[in-house]
């Protein structure tokens, strides 16, 4: 079976190059559309993100070796602030501005959208910004924090889950599920405001993530529901005792 990324970059690839034919249909350089009866069948998977004990204890984790913990601090600063690793990547003083509130945002353009998206910074996020100001690293390159390849940071996140006791297959896209999950929708945040702060074109991307939460909701009341069970069963019929009595 196809992998399921493998399957959405290939839907990807069809989606472009049906616009193509259909382009060609109508400017009637081609006599059929053969994507006429095809009907995309998209697979959803739900974004896996890390819990509030998971993400704690990366962030509990202290690290001597320099880039192990570069990759650590960009990680949780993407959890913070939902941005994706190319964005965290060529973030630069001039994207930290005063926002509607007198506090400092993140305002920047999504490099995959190129739709503007304005980031109010949660104290964790600050904390690290404040860490890298005037990294000699971060000067060099002209950004906020230093720059690391994809390719590099991927790796070094599956040695920062091994140190940190976390079971899943770290990824620093995993941040920016997280940042929509246990960090803004598990904590009232509206749905629509989700959505500006990931920098979303439409609103049925961020709903993945509320029926990640409702998912979740569902868990959550499934083994309450078994524990209240539990307790009935073991616990005496105090009608039938009283009964036995007389």
């Amino acid at each position: 079976m196809l992998h399921s990324f493998g399957y959405l970059a290939v839907m990807k690839h069809i989606q472009r190059l049906r616009k193509m034919v259909t382009l060609s249909y109508k400017m009637e350089w081609i006599d059929k559309d053969p994507f006429i009866r095809f009907k995309p069948n998209y697979i959803r998977n739900d974004r896996e993100f890390l819990r509030e004990d998971e993400l704690q204890a990366i962030e509990e984790k202290q690290f001597t070796i320099e880039r192990l913990q570069i990759v650590k601090d960009l990680f949780v600063f993407s959890c913070y602030t939902g941005s994706s690793y190319i964005d965290v990547m060529q973030l630069s003083e001039e994207n930290i501005q005063l926002g509607i509130d007198g506090n400092r945002w993140v305002i920047t353009n999504r490099k995959k959208t190129d739709k503007k998206v304005r980031i109010p910074l949660l104290e964790k996020a600050e904390e690290i910004i404040n860490k890298y100001d005037g990294h000699i690293k971060a000067k060099s390159s002209g950004t906020l924090f230093p720059v690391i390849s994809n390719q590099k940071l991927n790796s070094y996140l599956k040695k920062l889950a091994d140190v940190s006791g976390v079971k899943k297959s770290l990824t620093f896209y995993m941040a920016r599920h997280t940042f929509a999950t246990t960090i803004t929708l598990s904590n009232g945040v509206s749905i629509e405001t989700v959505s500006k702060l990931l920098g979303h074109t439409k609103i049925s991307t961020t709903q993945i993530y509320a029926r990640v939460i409702e998912q979740k909701v569902s868990d959550d009341m499934a083994s309450l529901k078994n524990k209240l069970q539990s307790i009935n069963t073991n616990k005496p019929n105090t009608f039938l005792s009283s009964n036995s009595k007389g």
